[in-house]
């Protein structure tokens, strides 16, 4: 029986000729990712649970602070100085004030084929290089920062068959969101969703971060594309090599099949509080809001910006909205720059952030108040996720997102 890439990366991670959905394995890890809003209770732990703490090795861990960045409170600068000073003592790689964990890792670190456990949900991310990153706790982060390996239970594979081109004014985000309106926020619980077809292809890895980076939000345990020539090109470009590259054999076992026609998406936005409720954007033009946020892992690279740039050009932010515009990264800030792209942002009335999670983490910058209403591309849309309670987050594009800053109430650029 023939093995899906995921597959494929498990069983070479296990040191074991072939796997199964179902089977348990133990694997080595390449790289353990650690963020702001977990590290210091993983430090807590090593440092007064274990009785014999050690790291298995430095060299496969990243610390990045980037969820509450400069640190809002005496609490927070505590934890992030927690982190720090324990990354400083067993000389582990240390980023702050540099932007978002996964832009980070994306541009520095991950490899095709690799095998990357993250404390943090969307490090299903990585997948746009052919890699196998998940999301988990800070306990299983622990044990496999003392021990290098941990153990997975293989998921199956769900393939997503893309086919066509998106229309011009249509973004992957719009894609990846109709794609989750359709199969449901449990649509691929603890499943792999690969992207395939010859519709994969015409997307560049900003394009397949986007769809990688919101896999989770329809359940599932990653999101992956085969490492193609854009992939490989990708790495070098940074200097990289993969370290495998997988493709699924013509024989491979999926879960489920579903084929999307990229030609018929359309803009569209997903309504508050749930990521699968998802509707033409038109359907909920007209809706006021207070905030608009451009950023986030899933939407704050150098692709988005230009977008949200486009339709904010020669215009103003409408009165009565706050716009908050956050490069994913140090490198995204600088291209933007150059690009004169956070002029045109400045110029038209938006706030400018340095790189971090901002508004998509919902504890720091650009908290709603009571019965706000927030624009957003960020991850989530869930009651209170970007302050209040009774604050509303819809979730849309950039272009959307832009759009519905200058006119005051949610809009589809034209």
């Amino acid at each position: 029986m023939g093995m899906t890439i995921a597959e494929k990366i498990i069983a070479a991670a296990a040191g074991v000729d072939s796997v199964k959905p179902g089977d348990i394995h133990t694997v080595n890890l390449d790289r353990l990712m650690s963020n702001d809003g977990t590290t210091h209770l993983t430090v807590d732990m090593y440092n007064n649970k274990l009785k014999h703490p050690r790291i298995a090795d430095h060299k496969k861990l990243v610390f990045i602070v980037d969820h509450n960045v400069p640190a809002d409170n005496p609490k927070t600068a505590a934890s992030q100085k927690k982190m720090r000073d324990f990354a400083r003592e067993n000389q582990i790689d240390f980023w702050e004030g540099k932007g978002v964990c996964h832009q980070i890792m994306m541009e520095h670190y991950v490899c095709s084929g690799e095998l990357i456990f993250g404390a943090d949900s969307h490090t299903c991310t990585y997948g746009a290089l052919g890699a196998f990153g998940t999301g988990v706790g800070c306990t299983d982060f622990l044990y496999g920062m003392v021990t290098g390996t941990s153990w997975v239970l293989v998921p199956e594979t769900v393939k997503f068959n893309l086919i066509g081109r998106l229309p011009e004014g249509v973004y992957p985000r719009d894609l990846m969101l109709t794609i989750i309106g359709e199969i449901g926020a449990n649509g691929c619980n603890y499943q792999v969703m690969e992207f395939t077809g010859e519709g994969a292809k015409t997307l560049s890895i900003n394009d397949r971060m986007v769809l990688c980076n919101l896999a989770v939000e329809a359940g599932a345990k990653t999101g992956i594309f085969e490492a193609d020539e854009a992939a490989v090109s990708y790495l070098r470009e940074r200097g990289r090599e993969p370290k495998a590259v997988y493709t699924s054999d013509p024989d491979a076992v999926y879960a489920r099949e579903y084929t999307f026609d990229l030609s018929k998406i359309q803009p569209v936005v997903a309504r508050p509080d749930f990521v699968d409720d998802v509707v033409p954007a038109g359907e909920v033009c007209g809706v006021k809001i207070d905030e608009a946020f451009l950023g986030s892992c899933n939407n704050g690279r150098i692709d988005e910006l230009r977008v949200g740039a486009a339709v904010l050009k020669g215009k103003k932010v409408a009165d009565s909205v706050r716009f908050l515009v956050v490069p994913a990264s140090l490198d995204v800030y600088r291209q933007a720059l150059k690009e004169g792209l956070i002029d045109i942002f400045m110029e038209a009335g938006a706030i400018v952030m340095n790189p971090n999670c901002s508004v998509c983490w919902g504890s720091c910058q650009g908290v709603i108040g009571e019965n706000e209403v927030l624009i957003s591309t960020g991850t989530r849309n869930f009651k209170g996720r970007a302050g209040h309670p009774s604050s509303k987050v819809y979730l849309g594009s950039a272009a959307t997102v832009a759009a519905s800053a200058i006119a005051g109430e949610i809009a589809v650029a034209r």
